[in-house]
């Protein structure tokens, strides 16, 4: 059956405000000018909606923005580029969410108002509007403090039987690693995780090792490696790529650029090693200007720059 959307994304959306090449923050009572600032669209779920878009697959995005300038320019964005905006909710309570970054070459460090992804649950989910797409990427788990509204929602689509699901797990910022993250695997087709993520999830200090632990429950499991590459563990056979060499100017959305990337392999139905490929490309492009989605590559580009780099 036809299907309305390529992929459903559940998640937060903000304005990202960068102030690039700032060292120090001016004293109080002082006035400091800086070349230059830009803003942009910024969120991981919002990130990883803009990729898939460009890259030519039909998204829809539920989240909410407020009646202000700045969800409008979501909005605005959303539509240019693709993005159904359908269940993009608008809050009179809250306004747009704001995240300030200042970024040097060697850090960033941020001022965040959530605004309207504050309350952001996987309950709110519509569950309703599922069927209508092909895959749903899930975000935001934050391991024991919501466990159990994921392994209620994930048991709900899983139930479904013909939507296939994205998982990217992010850091756990209670320090706890709750083992109870393995039992949502068998609901989980892609398993998304940082080298470190694995390590701490599965208490192995060797990451094949624990992608191997992993992926014995989900479909699949693919750890990103930074500037090593990233790597795939499928039905018991390993894959790998290796990362592109590129000047990052911004890193943030890297980690949900290569997701985008590699979710959109795995729909076209490529071979795993090409999956990767994508992933890698759309996570080193988007690093290449500043913005999570500025540098990401529309499907030419992409494809023309894997080759490039064979």
């Amino acid at each position: 059956m036809q299907k309305k959307w390529d992929v459903y994304v559940y998640g937060d959306v903000n304005i990202d405000l960068v102030v690039p090449g700032v060292e120090r923050l001016p004293e109080p009572g002082v006035e400091q000018e800086v070349p230059v600032m830009e803003t942009f669209v910024g969120g991981g779920a919002a990130l990883f909606t803009l990729g898939v878009a460009k890259l030519g697959l039909r998204p829809v995005f539920q989240g909410s923005v407020g009646r202000d300038m700045y969800g409008a320019s979501i909005r605005d964005t959303f539509r240019r580029l693709g993005v159904d905006d359908a269940l993009l909710l608008d809050s009179d309570d809250k306004k747009t969410g704001i995240s300030i970054s200042f970024t040097t070459e060697r850090d960033r460090c941020f001022l965040t108002y959530r605004g309207t992804n504050e309350g952001l649950s996987l309950k709110h989910l519509r569950l309703d509007q599922l069927p209508a797409a092909r895959h749903i990427h899930v975000t935001g788990y934050e391991g024991i403090s919501n466990h159990a509204e994921y392994l209620d929602m994930l048991t709900k689509i899983h139930a479904l039987g013909d939507v296939t699901v994205s998982f990217d797990v992010g850091w756990d910022m209670t320090g706890v690693w709750h083992e109870g993250i393995f039992d949502l695997l068998p609901m989980i087709d892609v398993l998304f995780m940082n080298e470190t993520e694995c390590q701490h999830y599965t208490r192995c200090e060797d990451v094949e090792v624990g992608a191997r632990k992993l992926a014995e429950r989900a479909g699949m499991a693919v750890i990103k490696l930074g500037r090593k590459g990233a790597m795939a563990i499928r039905n018991g056979e390993r894959f790998f790529a290796p990362a592109y060499t590129v000047k990052a100017v911004d890193t943030t959305g890297a980690g949900d650029s290569f997701n985008a990337g590699f979710v959109y392999g795995f729909l076209q139905g490529l071979p795993m090693e090409e999956c990767l490929k994508c992933g890698n490309g759309c996570g080193a492009l988007s690093v290449t200007a500043l913005g999570g989605n500025t540098g990401f590559p529309f499907r030419a580009e992409l494809e023309k720059w894997i080759r490039d780099h064979e």
